[in-house]
């Protein structure tokens, strides 16, 4: 009797691998569904779930097709996924392996435009505050486009017949195709560092959006809000948006049309010119008319019309001065004079000298130190006498102390 044969589990999971992917609707096919679970890996594999009313099946993308989305998967997103099923032999779980995505609704680079929008507004690169004025007056345009597309020869056309002193520097750059936006980029910072050009028309002709889907790119909206220049965005038709449209300065419906927002017709600059020339000359009518009348008012003065007038009046009036500045320092002397004489009178009355004339006189030692007391000499000392007429010297023979309530003593 034959043994039955024993399988291992990596054997029954190969050969299950082997049916799903050899099945002729599984090797291939579509499915509908919505996302769940989504979480983009950092090695750019994304993995998600497919999920309907009735169940669910889970997904997964390589990165080399992760990288070919347009846009970047939501959960909750209705999506129709193109792969194959196939199975996980380390777990044991099939999968559908995802090779291309479509939204559901809405094409794939409108809901790219859409995420790219919303993210961008909410970091404020769209911000009415960060638009820079388009200057009324340029001397250089810089024109980013095609060279050989429509668009530039209607901007060419259109700038040199409102105003053929604006020069036109035309930058050759790609604007459709996968290089495109990096070629945008490219120009936009070239411009921004040759420095001479007042303004930027950056545009092309109408077109798909697939056509013109350079200019959703992220890199070409992050370079547009950092160009020191002030930028006008002309892709396409009226009815055409762009990213470069929200993000330029100033948005024009085409190309023609930003031609004429960037310039100011000659025959009106003119019109300016002749309107502030009148205006100027009005002024000046006024400013001299100003003038006229106050020379006339200066000249009837009479410090003009009789100048010898003024210097008696001033004369007169100095001398006046004059006469009551003495007037005045005269009679302070005076009073001077009357203090210094009582200052001189009350002086003399407290002089020792006039104390002297009335018969008193001073004493001092031989040090000159004036004697108050007997107590301060001894018999024998010599002692100076003072007199108001000059002094004696002297020797103290004997001296008598006096005492109070008694006759003096005499040592």
């Amino acid at each position: 009797m034959m043994e039955p044969k024993v399988f291992t589990v990596g054997q029954i999971n190969r050969y299950i691998k082997n049916l799903l992917e050899n099945d002729i609707i599984l090797s291939s096919l579509l499915v509908r569904g919505e996302i769940s679970n989504f979480k983009a890996h950092s090695s750019g594999h994304l993995y998600f779930s497919l999920k309907d009313p009735s169940g669910a099946i889970s997904c997964m993308m390589f990165r080399a097709d992760a990288a070919a989305l347009p846009f970047l998967p939501e959960n909750g997103m209705q999506v129709i996924v193109y792969g194959h099923i196939s199975l996980y032999e380390r777990t044991g779980q099939y999968q559908l392996y995802a090779e291309i995505m479509e939204p559901v609704g809405i094409g794939a680079l409108q809901a790219a435009f859409e995420q790219l929008k919303e993210k961008l507004a909410a970091e404020g690169l769209f911000d009415p505050d960060f638009k820079r004025e388009i200057p009324k007056n340029p001397s250089c345009i810089a024109v980013i486009t095609s060279p050989t597309g429509a668009a530039v020869r209607d901007i060419v056309h259109i700038v040199k017949r409102r105003d053929p002193s604006v020069k036109l520097v035309i930058v050759p750059t790609l604007v459709q195709g996968e290089a495109a936006a990096e070629d945008i980029v490219r120009s936009l910072r070239l411009v921004n560092s040759w420095g001479k050009a007042d303004v930027i028309i950056l545009g092309r002709g109408g077109g798909s959006m697939e056509d013109l889907w350079c200019f959703n790119e992220e890199a070409v909206a992050r370079a547009i809000f950092a160009s020191e220049i002030p930028v006008i965005s002309a892709v396409g038709h009226e009815t055409d948006f762009t990213i470069a449209d929200f993000t330029a300065d100033l948005r024009a419906a085409t190309p023609s049309a930003a031609a004429e927002l960037a310039t100011t017709p000659l025959e009106e600059k003119r019109d300016g010119l002749r309107r502030l020339r009148m205006r100027l000359d009005r002024d000046m009518d006024a400013v001299m008319t100003q003038c006229r009348r106050r020379l006339e008012y200066m000249k009837n003065r009479p410090v003009l019309a009789r100048p010898w007038e003024r210097f008696r009046q001033h004369r007169i009036y100095v001398e006046e001065q004059t006469r009551r500045m003495t007037r005045e320092m005269t009679r302070q002397l005076e009073n001077a004079a009357k203090d210094l004489l009582t200052m001189e009178d009350r002086l003399a009355a407290a002089s020792p000298l006039a104390v002297m004339k009335r018969g008193f006189l001073t004493a001092r030692t031989a040090e000159g130190k004036l004697l108050t007391s007997v107590e301060q000499t001894e018999v024998g000392d010599k002692i100076r006498l003072e007199l108001r007429d000059g002094s004696l010297w002297t020797e103290i023979k004997e001296k008598a102390v006096r005492t109070h309530g008694e006759k003096e003593g005499i040592l």
